[in-house]
């Protein structure tokens, strides 16, 4: 019987996760889990009034990774999720917090909801974390043209890098990351580091040996 995988792409808005997930899927063949973008109800508003909005945005994010995250667990497939559970953590509630656009109260009852649902959860073999410097996200963000997206403020943008480095930094070797710098690629699933990746995994490469750095 073959092993299962679990691979969680991660990353700033605009940075490529969806398309690298998609090529991931078809490549291995595996089943694909893409974020709930789309049907997400409160992102019109969040984008209008964030301290408005934050807590039940970041509520509705972490109930729907949460389903598709056990949904994953109940599977005999290996698969590729786009964005994990744990950025809506560690990445965007913690930023809301940090620029009061989520008060302390909300942000502690959030964070505790967070954490008696992970401890139900296996974490990926490997997040592969795509980084791009702010310039790179824009242009991309503008590319893909999505209207709620068409005002996101530079220094939004600017603090998630910075969360995502800090989360990368603190959270290893508890969490596997392989770490993907995007800047300058029309086509991320190019990068050497995912070629090897997918090498690896093509060849049976146990999850504790996948390349890493």
């Amino acid at each position: 019987m073959k092993p299962r995988y679990f691979l969680g792409v991660a990353g700033n808005i605009g940075v490529g996760k969806t398309h690298l997930t998609r090529w991931l899927g078809e490549k291995l063949r595996w089943e694909v889990f893409y974020e709930p973008v789309v049907e997400n109800p409160y992102l019109d508003d969040f984008y209008g009034d964030m301290s408005r909005w934050s807590f039940h945005l970041q509520v509705y994010f972490l109930s729907k990774r949460f389903e598709m995250h056990r949904k994953m667990m109940q599977g005999m497939l290996s698969c590729v999720q786009d964005r994990t559970i744990y950025e809506d953590a560690e990445i965007f509630a913690r930023t809301l917090r940090d620029t009061d656009s989520m008060d302390e109260r909300d942000y502690e009852n959030y964070m505790s909801l967070f954490e008696s649902m992970t401890s139900y959860l296996h974490a990926p073999n490997t997040i592969i974390y795509l980084r791009a410097s702010v310039d790179t996200l824009l242009k991309r963000i503008a590319r893909r043209g999505r209207d709620y997206e068409k005002d996101i403020d530079r220094k939004y943008l600017e603090l998630l890098n910075k969360a995502y480095d800090d989360w990368a930094a603190r959270s290893a070797p508890n969490l596997r990351f392989l770490v993907v710098d995007t800047d300058g690629l029309e086509k991320i699933e190019e990068h050497p580091k995912l070629q090897k990746l997918v090498k690896e995994l093509e060849a049976g490469v146990a999850p504790d040996r996948i390349a890493g750095g």
